[in-house]
């Protein structure tokens, strides 16, 4: 069973972008400089562990004020870079992971989420309860869809 927790070392850290340059990256070819950006330095990144250690995904939240920045909405707080190496796709990590990140966003003072889905990954979405609102737009040349869910 895999472990979730909140990346806190530098190793950690060191695995998160590790999965980021893995899934983004290497699959999906999105440009390094689109990938790391200036809200890795105060966003909460959260890790998933295999019981070996090994790493399986991640996601981020933004929240505070550069969520209100980015949203334009007190209370938003914003999910991202939510990966799962291929090893682990299929199995309700990402489910998991995206729970996690709503725990963490309530825990901060978020009343609503907001995420920028690829499109691909709508019905993901969907079936944890987002609801996907506005046009789709490119996103480093991958088309993406806003989506939101109260927490």
């Amino acid at each position: 069973m895999p472990r979730i927790t909140v990346a806190g070392t530098g190793a950690e850290l060191a695995l998160v972008n590790g999965i980021r340059r893995e899934v983004f990256i290497d699959e999906q070819n999105v440009p390094e400089e689109l990938e790391y950006d200036e809200y890795d330095g105060t966003s909460v990144h959260l890790l998933a562990l295999a019981e070996d250690g090994s790493p399986l995904g991640t996601g981020r939240l933004i929240h505070g004020e550069q969520a209100l920045r980015l949203t334009g909405r007190t209370g938003r707080v914003l999910l991202g870079r939510l990966a799962v190496v291929k090893a682990a796709r299929g199995t309700g990590l990402g489910a998991e992971l995206v729970r996690a990140i709503e725990q963490a966003g309530r825990g901060r003072g978020g009343v609503e989420l907001e995420l920028h889905a690829q499109v691909q990954a709508l019905g993901f979405y969907e079936r944890l309860g987002y609801v996907a609102e506005g046009p789709v737009y490119d996103d480093a040349g991958i088309p993406h869809r806003t989506m939101t869910r109260a927490l």
